[in-house]
């Protein structure tokens, strides 16, 4: 007799579906997939069948289909069916056939849903699919979120078998006789996975006949685990974060005394593609190295004296833009330039992001641009000339900040203006200024 009252109640108590659902099930042909549409049938949910043919296998991956096609008929439900190219697909995306057909899969899973008005997707996982992905994340290395294991709910896909283990399954088919495909390659040691299956799981069994149980229990206490992390690592962000128009600022006091450390900056920072070496080089850094840059893929941190910068990389950095005489706007970078000429001797005063300059003095076509190493002017109100790098120090200025400054050269070469910070000394207003040209940096 299939366990129907066990099935319904795991899908209860972790919220999976209810009877109003419409259920699309992943069938492979196989005895778990098997089960779980004939649990599905038995306890008169609403559900369709989607089956995949990935064309590895010859004959045997046309059986499959013409098998599952059949159970449809059999059920009186709804079938999907696609074939795939998946060598094909692997060769051109560089990846193995497994992960392919993955991809391949949870694709067209999600295109058939839409399209049919499919409420979630079921796949029929079992307590021994979990207790193999610890075990190949244990290998490869993971965080507590590798040990969960396989949830019985993510988004739309939901796991109604995980309350069995691949014996259980097995009994369910030979007691009941009922037919379903075996896929040959799950005999092969080839795939990591299956070498686990076929040769670590059991020597594990010889030491724990209970393992499936064993490893049930632990999954609860990781996932609760994983929880409390969660909840923490969620109360530091509100207490040590503080948003900054586009950046977040973490200040190294918050931090030096973190316990343990290592742990929670890596969950604090792991949402923006930062690893554990990452991590690493950081804790060594705090405090120490002011000015060292952490690169993830699309962001960046910078330790900047007393804090750290948490910053999205620029998409394609600013070289130079020239300025005409007549041009009146120019974008640069996250700025727009407004250029105005005003026939007066008048001074700007009270706003940093913009500047008066003696028109008599400019040389066109001008430039803006990035600092470079080796820049230097003469600051408004110095005598002697100071390197840009030593006033971006002198003025704190956040280190992965000094490349979105826009520098005003002029057609001589002389820096003229430290866009937002310091005119040149050598550009100022005086009494002998007949008329001006007014630069205003505009943030977009």
């Amino acid at each position: 007799m299939l366990p129907v009252k066990n099935f319904t109640d795991f899908i209860d108590q972790n919220s999976l579906f209810d009877g109003q659902s419409k259920i699309l099930a992943a069938v492979s042909g196989g005895m778990d997939s098997v089960i779980m549409v004939h649990l599905l049938k038995s306890a008169g949910y609403n559900f369709g069948i989607a089956h995949c043919n990935f064309q590895l296998r010859g004959d045997e991956s046309t059986g499959d289909e013409q098998f599952c096609r059949q159970l449809a008929q059999q059920l009186d439900v709804s079938f999907h069916c696609t074939s795939f190219d998946t060598l094909t697909f692997t060769a051109d995306n560089k990846v193995s056939t497994q992960m392919a057909a993955r991809t391949l899969r949870y694709q067209w899973f999600e295109k058939v849903r839409k399209q049919a008005g499919y409420s979630v997707i079921a796949l029929a996982h079992h307590q021994n699919d979990a207790i193999e992905t610890i075990l190949l994340n244990l290998t490869r290395g993971t965080g507590i979120a590798g040990l969960h294991g396989i949830l019985a709910k993510n988004g739309l896909l939901v796991r109604p078998l995980l309350f069995l283990g691949r014996d259980d399954i097995h009994q369910l088919i030979s007691n009941l006789q009922i037919p379903y495909r075996e896929d040959s390659s799950n005999s092969s040691t080839k795939y990591a996975r299956n070498k686990i299956r076929l040769e670590v799981i059991p020597k594990l069994k010889e030491l724990n006949p209970g393992l499936e149980r064993t490893f049930e229990n632990n999954l609860q206490h990781f996932r609760e685990l994983e929880i409390l992390l969660n909840l923490r690592v969620a109360e530091l962000q509100q207490k040590v974060v503080i948003i900054d128009g586009g950046e977040s600022h973490i200040f190294l006091k918050d931090i030096i005394d973190l316990e343990p450390k290592r742990l929670l900056l890596f969950n604090l920072l792991q949402p923006y593609g930062f690893n554990e070496t990452s991590i690493d080089d950081l804790i060594s850094a705090l405090g120490k190295h002011s000015g060292r840059v952490f690169n993830s893929e699309n962001f960046k941190l910078i330790s900047d004296r007393e804090r750290l910068i948490l910053t999205k990389k620029e998409v394609g950095q600013q070289q130079e833009v020239l300025i005409n005489i007549h041009d009146r706007e120019i974008n640069y970078g996250r700025y727009k330039l407004n250029v105005l000429h005003d026939d007066s001797p008048l001074i700007v005063k009270n706003n940093p992001m913009a500047v008066s300059i003696d028109a008599g003095l400019l040389i066109y076509p001008l430039t803006l641009r990035p600092w470079q190493q080796g820049d230097s002017f003469v600051p408004l109100g110095m005598k002697g000339r100071k390197k840009v790098s030593d006033f971006f120090i002198g003025e704190k200025v956040p280190i992965h900040q000094k490349e979105q400054i826009p520098l005003l050269i002029n057609g001589n070469g002389d820096i003229a203006w430290l866009g937002g910070y310091r005119l040149a000394d050598n550009y100022k207003v005086t009494k002998d200024t007949k008329k001006v040209v007014i630069f205003e940096l505009i943030s977009i």
